[in-house]
């Protein structure tokens, strides 16, 4: 998933050519939803089949296929870059085993244009004076390649503010570059690996009442300014680099939850990139890129800090296969059989994109494989769902939810963005909505979209998303799930990633809370995000209970509760004071244009 906003904002990043089977299926009119799914009375008691829930559990806990997933698609295919090679062997692969496992339709959706496809085929670089030493280091993601193995002297350049490019003019050509400061590195002396306590699951439930009632807090809105600040800084410092004929650079990969950045681990991500939206051609990043091992890193920066003059030989190897690829989401599903509920749609899934410095497993290989084993065990039990039951898989999700944003666009509907200067100067996923928000026909036929995006970690409880009229019907859900650890109901919002694409067009989408392990401290979007730090226990647990949610939502007689229908254009009207409410007030003066 993208670093989440709300607690990591500073680090956010943040040819027409499609493949020969992006139109596999053709697309059906949806039918009309008779009844509004909001005004459907919801009953006090749900009607649980306990049997089945038994069945659930001795497939998904006894008979699990899910490590056979994750080996496949880990180990055989790796990382899955948005529009890459990868992705598309990744896209082509989960649709055709969701046929094999018994599912229909199984195909792929082009979600549109993304941008420049690109690889990384390999990436080394070595210190050569005063010392031999092999550094530890990757390219960052579109960085273009070096010319072969190029050797440079090491400089560090301190930029901050415009008036820093005039003590590096003329004096970078041919130079291997260090990008930022050296950080501290603290010992790890709290464990890497967590999880949650029952303090910690109080802590959640219990919902924050926020002075700030909706809107960006000050806290909120000075991090925002500090994001752009160094975006705008960014686009500059690139392009100086590039004017100065530099060899190379290299960056210090960014630190973790209780110190997890060191040790060899390093971060790869929209964070180490010398650019707002590197994958697109018109901003392409014009110079080698790799982000270091801070000890890597450190070495370099220490002697030269102390006039050593070092030299690095660096070779990046990077490929780009076309400036204007599409990227495609994998949709699969089992019909349902009810014939006044069967055009009526629950949904599941995960992203399947992820960075390239590991091999994308516990973001979000953990999800799409737990989705993927999650509808084998209902085909695998034979069960009849009343509404049909669909996974998606999305792609894109790093760059901005692109891939889920496509999706419900394009069959639910969709709010434009603000125009405004200081909007279009953010990423696409962080502009606000305008409104008013375009309801199409399908989106009143989706039930629910339930999503799993934190890592391996077991499934602790669930966020409703500020939907309170669906708290006491998961609750009761869960009831039956305390041994395997599901108990915890929270009213929070939790954001960045798919489930918000279906919240911000009214449909209820949630996601789960899950066991942190070593997800923020260790293997988001690093070279450590890989099989071994997948947890085979909780991937089979995670199935299971997503698999049981599914069910309940095909099988019970109503569609789940809705809040009310987003409105994007009414927000700020409805946070803007009450005129005239203080006695004896003058009028407030007339702005005058300037």
């Amino acid at each position: 998933m993208p670093i989440k906003i709300a607690r990591l904002l500073p680090a956010v990043m943040f040819s027409a050519a499609v493949f020969c089977h992006a139109a596999d299926k053709p697309k059906a009119a949806a039918p009309a939803a008779a009844v509004d799914p909001y005004a459907e009375v919801q009953p006090q008691t749900e009607s649980l089949e306990i049997g089945m829930y038994q069945r659930i559990r001795d497939e998904g806990l006894n008979h699990s296929h899910v490590m056979e997933f994750a080996s496949a698609l880990m180990d055989g295919i790796g990382p899955r870059l948005t529009a890459s090679p990868n992705a598309k062997k990744a896209n082509e692969w989960t649709r055709d085993t969701l046929t094999k496992i018994g599912l229909e339709n199984a195909h792929l959706e082009d979600w549109g244009e993304f941008g420049m496809g690109w690889q990384q085929m390999n990436t080394w670089a070595r210190m050569v004076s005063p010392d031999t030493a092999v550094l530890i280091l990757q390219a960052t993601p579109w960085s273009p390649a070096t010319s072969g193995p190029v050797t440079g002297d090491v400089v560090w350049v301190d930029i901050h503010e415009e008036k820093d490019f005039d003590k590096y003019k003329g004096k970078l050509a041919g130079k291997v570059v260090l990008y930022g400061a050296m950080r501290e590195v603290p010992p790890v002396d709290k464990a890497l690996f967590e999880r949650n306590t029952e303090k910690d699951l109080e802590d959640i439930a219990e919902f924050p009442v926020s002075a700030g009632g909706g809107g960006r807090t000050p806290e909120m809105q000075a991090r925002l300014r500090t994001y752009m600040e160094r975006m705008r800084m960014i686009d500059k410092i690139a392009q100086f680099f590039a004017d100065e004929k530099v060899a190379a650079v290299i960056e210090p990969s960014r630190d973790a939850k209780n110190g997890g950045g060191s040790g060899g681990t390093f971060f790869d991500d929209n964070g180490a990139t010398l650019g707002r939206t590197p994958y697109l051609a018109d901003k392409k990043v014009k110079v080698p890129v790799a982000v270091a091992a801070i000890e890597s890193y450190g070495r370099l920066y220490r002697l030269v800090e102390a006039h050593v003059p070092v030299s690095v030989e660096i070779n990046i190897d990077t490929k780009f296969t076309g400036d204007h690829e599409h990227a495609f989401n994998t949709v699969a599903e089992i019909p349902g059989t009810d014939p006044k509920l069967k055009d009526q749609v629950v949904m599941l899934g995960g992203h399947l994109d992820s960075w390239i410095a590991g091999t994308g497993a516990t973001d979000n290989g953990a999800g799409t494989i737990v989705a993927m084993e999650a509808v084998r065990i209902l085909k695998s039990l034979g069960v009849k769902p009343r509404r049909t039951i669909r996974i998606a898989l999305w792609t894109g999700e790093e760059q901005g939810l692109f891939g889920s944003k496509g999706y419900c666009k394009e069959h639910f509907g969709s709010a434009a963005l603000s125009t405004a200067p200081d909007q279009m100067a953010l990423p696409e996923f962080m502009r606000r909505a305008t409104g008013p928000l375009e309801v199409k026909p399908e989106q009143k036929l989706i039930s629910a979209y339930f999503n799993v995006d934190n890592g391996s970690g077991k499934i602790r409880g669930i966020y409703t998303q500020g939907n309170a009229a669906i708290a006491p019907i998961f609750a009761q859900w869960i009831a039956p799930l305390k041994d395997l650890g599901v108990t915890t109901l929270t009213e929070r919002n939790t954001g960045g990633t798919d489930h918000l694409s279906f919240d911000a067009v009214g449909i209820p989408g949630f996601q789960f809370i899950q066991d942190d392990l070593d997800y923020e401290s260790r293997t988001h979007h690093s070279n450590e995000d890989v099989v071994e730090r997948l947890q085979a226990a909780d991937l089979k647990q995670i199935s299971t209970v997503e698999a049981i949610f599914v069910y309940n939502a095909a099988m019970r007689d109503q569609m789940m509760p809705r809040k009310p229908l987003p409105d994007p254009a009414g927000e700020e009207k409805k946070r803007a004071p009450i005129e005239g409410i203080f006695p004896n007030a003058a009028a407030a003066p007339v702005q005058q244009n300037q």
